[in-house]
């Protein structure tokens, strides 16, 4: 537990890698905030005893109502995960221009407009965590998820440029980019073309939601302060 009581603010808190990290950073000891896109979501993160909080990146109202509410009630924050994603996928022949740009604005742009607003908070206390969830598809390319990848890989190099930024007012800012994670996501995969991916790991499995929430529990504590501006995989060997 860390030596005093720090607040964290995870998005897409309500199911997932989200939802294990909020459960994880609550069994530490944090003050934990979730964020879900809808109100059942909000529900779901409010019964597992976490503040729940609505939050649609996709939607420019939302999350100017949602800066408010942090500058009015929030302005505490020392830990930001940037956890919450869509995908949209399609090749690209027949990708849209909504589905390219949708899947940016939430995955990318949101990820920059609420790292910008925390960041305040954290300047004034000379000491932050940011750590950005992105994915191995953000170095290896996935068919059908060109929009996707190039949002994570956005958030990569968004994640390094920041640390150089911010590196000398005590706060870090780093990347974990999973593989295949055990998900609702991973769920609907059909069996074969899951044969077909846990070939390629070396592992022979798919991630648990905890090796990922135990990485982000180490990464946020005073014992990871001299590690910034990295992205550290989580995929079991499937990139390496």
């Amino acid at each position: 537990m860390q030596k005093e009581l720090k607040k964290i603010l995870i998005t897409g808190a309500s199911r997932g890698i989200g939802k294990d990290i909020a459960l994880k950073s609550k069994e530490k000891g944090y003050k934990v905030l979730g964020t879900s896109t809808t109100k059942e979501g909000v529900e779901l993160i409010n019964e597992n005893g976490i503040q729940g909080l609505q939050l649609n990146l996709s939607k420019q109202e939302s999350i100017e109502s949602f800066i408010n509410l942090l500058i009015q009630e929030h302005a505490d924050i020392d830990v930001l995960v940037n956890n919450a994603g869509i995908t949209k996928d399609n090749i690209v022949l027949r990708m849209t221009e909504e589905e390219w740009m949708d899947v940016l604005n939430v995955n990318l742009n949101g990820a920059f407009k609420i790292s910008k607003i925390v960041l305040k908070f954290m300047l004034k206390k000379r000491w932050g965590r940011i750590l950005n969830i992105t994915s191995t598809s953000a170095s290896t390319g996935n068919r059908g998820q060109a929009n996707y990848a190039a949002a994570k890989a956005g958030v990569e190099a968004f994640s390094k440029s920041l640390a150089k930024e911010v590196g000398s007012r005590g706060i870090t800012v780093n990347a974990i980019a999973p593989g295949y994670i055990q998900t609702d996501m991973t769920e609907v995969i059909n069996e074969k073309v899951k044969e077909e991916i846990l070939s390629q790991i070396p592992l022979a499995r798919f991630g648990k939601p905890k090796e990922i929430s135990q990485l982000v529990d180490f990464l946020i504590s005073d014992e990871a302060s001299y590690i910034t501006g990295q992205t550290i995989h989580v995929n079991g060997g499937l990139f390496m």
